[in-house]
Parts: C-alpha cells; structure tokens; sequence
C-alpha cells in the first residue's frame, strides 16, 4: 500500500484559522457504513445519533502552553518547545535555532524559570533541565503559548486571540496535563452537548493519552508499512476499563471521540487482550486492512492528506468511502484540520 494512495486536493481556503463562534455548531459529515450514504448535519445533531446503548469514550488530556520563549546570557533568541515530562525537572524538548544552543547553555524565560540544555538526542530533540521557582505547569501558564499546528498561522496576536486559542484549543474536560497538540475531535462537545448525552442514557467515560508532535509529522516512506509512529503514553483507568469491558459484553457500541481514543483502547486490547487499567505507550499504527477490536462508532476532524490519521479512519470505514466523504467535503465548503469540521462515522 503506498502512501500516495492517500493523497487528496485541499484548497488552502479550507483550512480553519479559527474556530467556529460556538464548539457545537461545526457541521458533521455523518458517514453510514452500511448504506454508504453520506447526511450534512451539524454537531449539536449528535445527540440524534446515539442512544442508552452507546458509550462515549473522550481524551481528557490537557494541552499544555508549551512553546516557550528565552535568551541565552549571549542575548541570544532561543525558543524552546517543550514535548515531554520526563520527572524530575528534566524534559524532552526541541529548540530554535538548534545550532545556537550547546550543553549546559542557561536559556532564560523569565526570572521564575530558565532551562538548561543537557544531551542531545536523535531527530533534533534535546533533554533538558527546567529551574524554577514553583509548580512547572502554574509558571507553563504565566510564560507558555499554546502550541498551534504549523497549518493555523498567527502572524499578528493579539491579547484576545491569544486568550481565544488559549480557551478552545482545549476540550471543556480536558483535565490531565501532558499533550502538545488537542484531541480535535472533542472541542466540538460543549458541558451541554455531554449533559443532553447523559440524559439520553449515553454512558460518558474517559481515557488519556499524551499527543506528541507525531501527530501531525508527515508519512515519508513510499510504503505505508515501514512508517514508524512516534512513542505516546495513555492510561486507562479502573473505572473506564470496567464500563467498556462490560458494555462489550452486554452488546453496547463504543463509541470513540477522536483517533487518539481509538489508539488507546485498540492498543490495550492488543497488549492485553482485553480492556483494563493500565498506564502504558502506544505506538500502534493503524491502516487498512486493520481490524477494530473495540470500537464501533467514530467521531473525529478532516484529517491531512497522506498522515496516519487519514489512515486510520480509511481503516475504519472503507478507503473509498472516506475519500468520497472527503471530496463531498470539499465540494460543501466543510473546514479543515484542528479548528474545522467533523464527521461521525457509524
């Protein structure tokens, strides 16, 4: 299978800067597997689509301000990108311009917090040493900027946008820090949208799992199958592994919001064969023909030409329908990627 079956013409137009006013009102592409029929709803209409036999499984990890901004005692510029808490102060990071920086160079943020650049690793990244004054995450709010996609260009911010992708490149329940990039699917859901859900007798658990950059790095490799993903963490708890282990049992439809819930639950069960608590990584790729384990129902974003996401819900609904929905789309006006439109696929 070759990665370029897995192109498509975006007109750059399409790509959302910003999200819509309100989460719930992006529009849905609702995807019918077994009529391969395609509806244009919006979001809010999810409550339509499920019922006391679905549940709902979201990614409640947190999106951390993790680009930082520093001068080195040269006066140098340095920007430092923090990807991953690795304990005890030290953090994988990556950092601009690379070249500049060299061991134990002190880049200061402010004078609560400055980093220190210890080893470097493969692929540009680096460890580094965080000093601060005070909890990381507390002075990551004072210092730290959202971590954009490369696709959502801010030339100019403002106080006020800064506040606006602050607010909802992050879903209303997002509560484990840890992620450099937001589960999208979820930002559509409002406090309304899941309490109108519980009514309904829709069960609403939750996993987490860290997205790392990877997620948006680009498929190089002609051949789908010598792509390696990057390493992410997730967790599952006791609670969330009881609910889908015995809704699977009683007949109920697990339904996933966002690919990064799917990865964590197909995950598990291919570690363990089953759903249980657990903190573990995955580096699960999934593409066509894959066979889905655990999920029954998918709500995810418009997702980039030729990237693992693509993949993914080509997997889970049919290469050739995905890509029919994808064109329908496009010929609709639909936005795309991060802040753009969904679809719901059952």
């Amino acid at each position: 299978m070759k990665t370029s079956d897995f192109d498509y013409e975006l007109p750059e137009n399409l790509i959302a800067q910003f999200p819509t006013q309100k989460r719930s009102e992006s529009k849905m592409l609702v995807l019918d597997k077994s009529k391969q029929s395609l509806e244009h709803k919006h979001f809010y209409d999810i409550i339509d689509y499920l019922t006391d036999n679905d549940i709902l499984v979201l990614n409640n990890t947190k999106v951390i301000p993790a680009r930082l901004f520093g001068t080195k005692e040269t006066g140098a510029k340095i920007e430092v990108f923090l990807l991953k808490d690795l304990k005890n102060g030290r953090w994988e990071v990556l950092m601009k311009p690379a070249k500049r920086v060299h061991l134990n160079d002190k880049i200061k943020i402010s004078d609560e917090l400055s980093v220190i650049a210890k080893e470097q690793m493969e692929d540009g990244k680096r460890i580094v040493e965080i000093v601060c004054d005070g909890d990381i995450y507390d002075l990551l709010n004072k210092y730290g900027n959202i971590p954009l996609p490369p696709y959502i260009e801010r030339k100019m911010t403002s106080d006020e946008i800064k506040k606006l992708d602050y607010n909802r490149y992050q879903t209303v329940y997002a509560k484990n820090e840890g992620s450099v990039a937001a589960p999208t699917a979820g930002l559509h859901f409002t406090e309304e949208i899941l309490q109108k859900l519980k009514n309904k007798g829709v069960t609403v658990c939750y996993v987490t799992l860290n997205v790392g950059l990877g997620t948006f790095r680009p498929v190089k490799c002609d051949d789908v199958t010598e792509h390696k993903m990057d390493s992410e963490e997730f967790e599952i708890s006791e609670e969330t592994a009881r609910v889908i282990t015995e809704g699977k049992a009683n007949g109920k439809n697990i339904v996933a919001v966002g690919t990064t819930s799917v990865r964590t639950l197909e995950t598990a069960y291919a570690q363990f064969g089953e759903i249980k608590a657990c903190k573990s990584s995955s580096r699960l790729f999934i593409y066509p023909p894959y066979e889905f384990k655990v999920i029954d129902k998918l709500i995810t974003n418009f997702h980039l030409p030729k990237s693992t996401l693509i993949m993914l819900v080509s997997a889970f609904a049919g290469k050739d329908f995905v890509f029919r929905a994808y064109k329908t789309a496009v010929e609709n006006n639909y936005r795309f990627y991060s802040y753009g439109d969904c679809m719901f696929i059952h």
